[in-house]
């Protein structure tokens, strides 16, 4: 049979592009097919800060942070959780994934003319034992240039293969199925979508103008995850975290919509561990929205106070930037989809950052002198407009004022000035001495210790209601779906597994649509950083195995 192409990708974001790249440079032909224009180009990767999970990185040892393969793996399995029969293959991936991230994965990476950000984040710090979720020392490395950083190594070899006859794109083609023949997957199907020349991001048309087919002998799927798809979200949201909210913020594109999930299972793939999910509670409305229900994730630094809708602080060890799951589902358990962080200016002036390329232009645009300028004290540029345009912003001097208008933005009487105040001015006496029971305050004197978050990610110790700190201020965090964990059963190699564990002939899954990985490499919760390496390690995997199968 005469293919017209030896391998076509469903999905131009970075898993599919990594596929891509490494299939052109092994001398094999791939046509790479997306639903959305051209301008969409590389996926939710380019709205991304950027971060990276390496492991043992030069950037780590220069700030004297001490990291291995076992402890990166003992973080990684007790976040994991994994529990269940169908966890083999994830479990599999997540070793290999470690072995990259301790290896070769910064290396290569640089090779191609990667950089990052000198001061390594620390994301999803636990706050339980050495045994359990969260990471013991910090590993997000940021990338120069953010998430279009990521995605430029991975575009140049896409272009250049481009320009060489190898590889070829095809914008507005929405795959509804995949073709067979003598029992192997053959090839796609599906609809050619009017031309749409919506900026990046914004929702794109439906309207169809033709129909397609293309013979391939292999077919790697890397469509991403449901999180723009609120149904979808809601029809797999696990019970163990309560009943999902009636409001929730987007944190990728409309387009991300799970459909090429359904066309993959129906072609014989098994899907696992859709009800593994990764959302986050800091969501912002975006007072600029690029598409619909647009949110923002605040990351936060880990002085500000936390409560739920009632006014109650959130319990021990959910405190700002620690264990995303287990707040999400003690704020769901409350009853209500939302809580307030409590903080004054001092604090969102050194600890609040915004996740999302378009959110951090020094760093998007590679300014060290835009960067250099966040040292100097003032509320960072994007976060102020926040403050001035957000919806989910409260800004004033007197706490009752504060609490009235908290409880004004919900249309309810929930908050009570003297039960948040007395929490509040409990939470500060515990500044008198240093130590105390109040373990917030204990993590965030220890927090200080690393010098990365030292000198630009944690306030000075300080009573809040200190009117030499002040303004106020109160931010309403919604819930914000991101990312799928669960997805497309694959082995080392990528191939599509079937409910009988067996690959499916000529059908392989990368990036989010496979659970970054096996069908859900990151277990139950995720260390951060671990998502873009997960596109990048399993669409080179696919590529290479795709590339390797065709005769």
């Amino acid at each position: 049979m005469q293919h017209e192409t030896d391998v076509a990708i469903v999905g131009a974001g970075l898993s599919g592009l990594a596929a891509a790249c490494e299939i052109a440079e092994a001398g094999r032909k791939v046509v790479l097919l997306d639903q959305e224009p051209e301008q969409s180009l590389g996926g939710q990767a380019f709205w991304s800060l950027g971060g990276l999970f390496f492991i043992d990185s030069p950037e780590q040892r220069r700030l004297r942070i001490r990291d291995s393969r076992d402890l990166a793996g003992d973080d990684w399995f007790g976040s994991a959780g994994f529990d269940r029969s169908e966890d083999e293959w994830p479990r599999r991936w997540a070793e290999a994934y470690l072995d990259f991230a301790a290896g070769e994965k910064r290396n290569w990476l640089h090779a191609m003319g990667m950089r990052w950000f000198p001061v390594v984040g620390w994301a999803e710090r636990g706050g339980g034992l050495a045994t359990d979720h969260g990471n013991s020392v910090p590993r997000f490395h940021v990338t120069w240039g953010t998430g279009p950083g990521v995605l430029e190594p991975f575009l140049r070899r896409a272009r250049e293969a481009q320009d060489k006859g190898s590889l070829s794109f095809r914008f507005r083609h929405r795959v509804t199925g995949l073709t067979r023949s003598g029992g192997a997957i053959a090839g796609v199907e599906g609809e050619v979508l009017e031309p749409s020349s919506v900026a990046r991001g914004e929702k794109s048309g439906r309207g169809v103008a033709a129909s397609f087919s293309l013979t391939a002998q292999a077919v790697i799927v890397s469509s991403g995850g449901i999180g723009g798809n609120h149904d979808l979200v809601r029809a797999q949201w696990p019970a163990r975290l309560g009943r999902p909210p009636s409001r929730l913020l987007s944190g990728v594109p409309d387009h991300v919509d799970g459909a090429m999930l359904g066309v993959a299972e129906a072609a014989g793939g098994r899907l696992i561990n859709g009800d593994r999910m990764w959302h986050y509670v800091e969501g912002i409305a975006n007072w600029a929205p690029i598409w619909p229900r647009h949110g923002i994730r605040i990351l936060p630094g880990p002085s500000s106070l936390w409560f739920d809708a009632l006014g109650n602080r959130l319990p021990v060890p959910l405190f700002p930037g620690f264990d995303t799951l287990a707040t999400l589902e003690h704020i769901i358990k409350t009853g209500y989809g939302y809580s307030w962080f409590v903080l004054n200016r001092s604090i969102i002036a050194k600890e609040f950052a915004l996740s999302g390329s378009e959110q951090n232009p020094d760093l998007t645009g590679r300014s060290w002198r835009q960067v250099l300028g966040r040292a100097g004290g003032g509320v960072p540029g994007p976060v102020q407009a926040f403050m001035d345009k957000g919806e989910d912003f409260i800004v004033e001097s007197d706490l009752g004022r504060l609490a009235a208008r908290m409880n004004a933005l919900v249309g309810e009487t929930l908050i009570d000035e003297t039960h948040l105040r007395g929490q509040i001015e409990a939470r500060d006496r515990a500044l008198a001495n240093p130590f105390g029971k109040d373990l917030q305050v204990t993590a965030l004197r220890g927090t200080r210790n690393y010098l990365g978050d030292k000198l630009i990610r944690t306030a000075r110790p300080h009573r809040i209601l200190d009117p030499a700190h002040g303004p106020l201020i109160a931010v309403r965090l919604n819930i914000l779906t991101r990312k799928s964990l669960g997805g497309l059963m694959t082995d080392l190699s990528s191939r599509v597994l079937d409910e009988a564990g067996m690959p499916v002939p000529g059908l392989y899954a990368a990036g989010e649509a496979a659970g970054f990985g096996g069908g859900g490499l990151h277990g139950y919760r995720a260390l951060e950083g671990t998502f873009l390496g997960g596109c990048i390690f399993s669409g080179r995997a696919a590529g290479r195995a795709a590339a390797a199968s065709v005769v």
